[in-house]
């Protein structure tokens, strides 16, 4: 599903997030990312993602070679994989309901069978009520949600997600944590991003530690 081969990522300036790091995660698994702030965790996402490209090594995602795809093939790409990062990247022009739409129409679909599915992602994330506001009148905890809600609508077979339940009261993050338990007992693979030990004792999975850009 996910493989890294020696990938060690360096941006302008110097600076190495990433280093020499490899890695492999089964379809179906369970993965947690933790590590200190700056440790790494982000970029990695990214990476996965198609977000960032590596420096040096490989990044495999599906037998697919990220960092050399070719920028129009990456919508494609990504098709297939929730992506829930703490920038949000919402849309504020639009409303609850069309920022969680927006997955469905890329991949062509629309009308009851879109709505049906945009408002069952809602559903699950708690915001129903609020498919006509703006996101930009919903709170952090809320647009986190709604970030939630855009990422598992398509039902890809992986989702990444940084840092999902940090804006979240306890109820809400069990609900969230929950919801990704369901999703991965059928067979989606998660990989998350979280200082929060007690999510990782409670919902067991793997525990990948980064430290200083390299694998503890």
């Amino acid at each position: 599903m996910i493989e890294l081969s020696g990938v060690t990522k360096r941006y302008p300036g110097g600076h190495e997030a990433l280093s020499d790091v490899s890695l492999t995660i089964e379809q179906g698994e369970l993965v947690f990312l933790t590590g200190h702030s700056g440790a790494g965790k982000s970029t990695l996402l990214k990476l996965v993602a198609a977000i960032e490209r590596p420096t040096v090594g490989h990044v495999i995602v599906n037998s697919q070679n990220v960092g050399r795809m070719k920028r129009p093939a990456l919508p494609f790409f990504r098709r297939n994989i929730g992506l829930i990062f703490q920038d949000h990247k919402l849309l504020y022009d639009r409303n609850v309901f069309d920022n969680v739409l927006l997955p469905l129409h890329i991949q062509g679909l629309t009308g009851n069978d879109a709505a049906k599915r945009v408002r069952a992602a809602l559903d699950k994330v708690g915001l129903l009520k609020k498919e006509k506001a703006r996101p930009i009148t919903l709170s952090g905890g809320e647009q986190q949600r709604l970030c939630i809600a855009r990422a598992i609508v398509s039902r890809p077979a992986l989702v990444l997600a940084d840092e999902p339940t940090a804006n979240l009261d306890d109820a809400y993050a069990k609900d969230i944590m929950d919801m990704f338990r369901a999703f991965n007992e059928v067979g989606v693979t998660l990989l998350i991003s979280t200082h929060d030990q007690d999510l990782i004792r409670r919902y067991g999975g793997r525990n990948v530690q980064l430290a200083y850009g390299k694998l503890v």
